[in-house]
This record gives C-alpha cells, sequence and structure tokens, in this order.
C-alpha cells in the first residue's frame, strides 16, 4: 500500500507552507490515483478510512473529541469548520489545513490533476503534516522541538504513508464499485 506513496516538496502554493515559512518541520507525501477525485471525495475518503477510525477511537476515549463519517463528510463539504481533534485552519478549492486543538500539530490535504497517462485521467493526492515548534528557544533563539518529536519521527513518517495509502485505496474500490 505504501509503494505507491513517497515523500515530496510541498507543491507551490500550498497552504501548509505557511508552517514552513514560520519555523515549523513540515512534510509532504503524495501519490496518484487513476479517474477524477474531487477534494471533497478525497477528504472524505481520508478522515473515514479504517487506519483512521481506529486514531479516531483513541481521540474519543482519550481527548473526548469523538467524530463520525458523516462528521468527516460535513468537513470535506465545507459545512463544518471542526471534526474531532481539529478545526480548520484553512480552505482553498483543492485544499484543507487543519490544526488541532493544542495548535501544536496541523494536517493538510489536497488534490490535483495527475501526471499524463495517455487517455487516462490521474488524480495527484497530497498529505501533509507539520509539528509547530514550542515556545522554547534554542541558545541562538531558534525554535525548539522539543525531546519527543525525533523519538517520534519515524512512526509519524510511516503514518503519515500508510494513511494516504489508505485513502487511495478506498478512492480505489470505490471507483471499482462504480463501474460493476
Amino acid at each position: 500500500m505504501t509503494r505507491s506513496v513517497r515523500p515530496i516538496e510541498l507543491p507551490a502554493g500550498a497552504l501548509l507552507q505557511r508552517c514552513r515559512d514560520a519555523g515549523a518541520y513540515a512534510d509532504c507525501y503524495t501519490c496518484e490515483v487513476d479517474g477524477s477525485v474531487s477534494h471533497v471525495g478525497f477528504v472524505e475518503a481520508f478522515y473515514t478510512t479504517r487506519l483512521f477510525k481506529v486514531e479516531r477511537f483513541i481521540l474519543r476515549w482519550l481527548a473526548r473529541r469523538p467524530a463520525t463519517d458523516a462528521d468527516a463528510r460535513r468537513l470535506a463539504e465545507g459545512t463544518a469548520d471542526s471534526f474531532s481533534a481539529w478545526r480548520v485552519e484553512g480552505r482553498a478549492a483543492n485544499q484543507l489545513l487543519l490544526a488541532d486543538f493544542t495548535g501544536h500539530t496541523k494536517s493538510w490535504l489536497m488534490v490535483a490533476p495527475g501526471s499524463a497517462s495517455g487517455a487516462q485521467t490521474l488524480t495527484r493526492l497530497y498529505f501533509g503534516s507539520a509539528v509547530v515548534p514550542q515556545a522554547k528557544r534554542g541558545p541562538n533563539g531558534e525554535p525548539r522541538m522539543g525531546f519527543v518529536f525525533p523519538a517520534l519521527l519515524g512512526f509519524h513518517r510511516l503514518y503519515s504513508r500508510l494513511l494516504l495509502g489508505a485513502a487511495r485505496a478506498s478512492l480505489m474500490r470505490a471507483q471499482l464499485a462504480r463501474t460493476l
């Protein structure tokens, strides 16, 4: 599932870029899916995968921040400005930037036309995260990430790839079901 998901630099115009510009760690992963996928479809698929439902379950019980598939749909459609532990920080026609309730992490989703593949339409899916540095500063005034950040970075990278791969698989299954 994660083979088709790869790290990439943030594309021009990415809402997540402002986080990186402000000194946050920011990453970006991408993959392509056959067919034309709307931003609404991608956001809903991302937040309703089985893998993400595990995170929703944890947030429901540990942070008292429940969310349903219907909540994910409202977020995707733009009729809700919050979802579980996140609130909308920025929207564009093809992007969504969310901040967690602590303001320490951000999540970003974007769709764009994919690379040319003959007559086949492809959609490029993007998922990125930002981790905002702690208020504490290093000896030269640089922002500090804290000791937990490097310890969890490997897990975060793998989990990000798995989340995007799960959304891609969900979209591919939905497309297959429509053709049958």
